[in-house]
């Protein structure tokens, strides 16, 4: 496995690495210093970004080696330049990277055509980085045995919806998508794919567009901002009457498991998808899940370039 592309390219031995040496990175971010010794790895970001931006720099800096990044707009790319020849040009310099975006299609053309690996920070279709960042946060909660437990987002059916699918499908978990209907869906052939990879790890994939009834016993409530990068702002008032009975409230938070905690990718917008006393209560587990961004995407770049994540 050159590239990590897709939530979905990960098996469970993938995954299972990664959480063992992100937690080790947790506790001796430096372990593995001479890793990129005098190398370099790219971060190239068409989105704005706080937490990738700085747990991938931060990363390769624990690594031993030097970020640099890139935005389109400092690259030939931006003047119409080739993505293959972008790939090839930053495997001439780099060994590794990282990319944020819009457009899933440009990450797969870069990993096509690089010869170094690429990582996927973000595209309009998938979040992997911020999936691992979120499972290795309910690893800690609940141990590796979730068995009768289940694990729920909220909101709308976007890229995080797609990592939280697949991801917690790889994890042999239950889990739960309540979304509205219609165009604020999970799509469907996500959700056909999700519900294949968890058949095969002992998992279920579920997709409701009732929120009380998700929320009900559940050991997680996950949501992210309903306006995400590049919505257009005509949809905004349909999306938010849509979106409201997902919100996730104090009351919501009443119908979940006595152990449940709140999750959220950030950045949030308090009062609108989450009420500010559940995301600053004591079920909050936000800031450790953002402090794993960086030791998630540390696990990744280490375990990519040597090779050693199998797909």
């Amino acid at each position: 496995m050159k590239d990590l592309l897709k939530t979905e390219h990960l098996s469970r031995a993938d995954v299972e690495l990664l959480f063992e040496t992100a937690a080790r990175f947790a506790k001796d971010p430096t372990s593995a210093a001479e890793t990129l010794a005098h190398k370099s790895v790219a971060v190239y970001m068409s989105k704005p970004s706080t937490r990738t931006r700085l747990a991938t720099e931060t990363a390769v800096a624990h690594l031993g080696g030097t970020p640099i990044f890139l935005r389109s707009d400092e690259l030939q790319i931006g003047r119409g330049e080739t993505i293959a020849d972008t790939a090839k040009v930053i495997s001439q310099f780099c060994s590794a990277l990282l990319i944020r975006t819009y457009a899933q299609s440009e990450v797969d053309e870069l990993g096509a055509n690089a010869s170094i690996p690429v990582i996927n920070g973000l595209t309009d279709y998938d979040h992997p980085t911020q999936a691992l960042a979120d499972w290795i946060t309910i690893r800690e909660k609940f141990g590796k045995d979730i068995s009768g437990r289940k694990f729920v987002y909220l909101g709308d059916g976007n890229n995080v919806t797609t990592a939280w699918l697949m991801m917690g499908a790889i994890m042999g978990a239950h889990v739960v998508a309540a979304t509205p209907s219609g165009k604020w869906a999970p799509d469907t052939k996500v959700v056909e794919t999700a519900k294949k990879i968890a058949q095969a790890n002992g998992g279920a994939v579920e997709v409701t567009h009732d929120p009380i009834a998700a929320a009900k016993d559940a050991a997680v409530l996950y949501t992210d901002v309903w306006m995400s990068m590049g919505d257009p702002e005509s949809e905004r008032k349909e999306k938010e009457i849509a979106l409201a009975p997902f919100k996730i409230t104090e009351k919501l938070m009443a119908t979940a498991a006595s152990d449940s905690i709140f999750m959220h990718c950030l950045p949030a917008h308090r009062g609108e998808e989450v009420e500010a006393a559940v995301i600053d209560g004591p079920r909050s587990v936000i800031w450790r899940e953002a402090f794993h961004r960086r030791t998630t995407i540390q696990s990744i770049i280490f375990h990519l370039v040597r090779g050693e994540l199998k797909g």
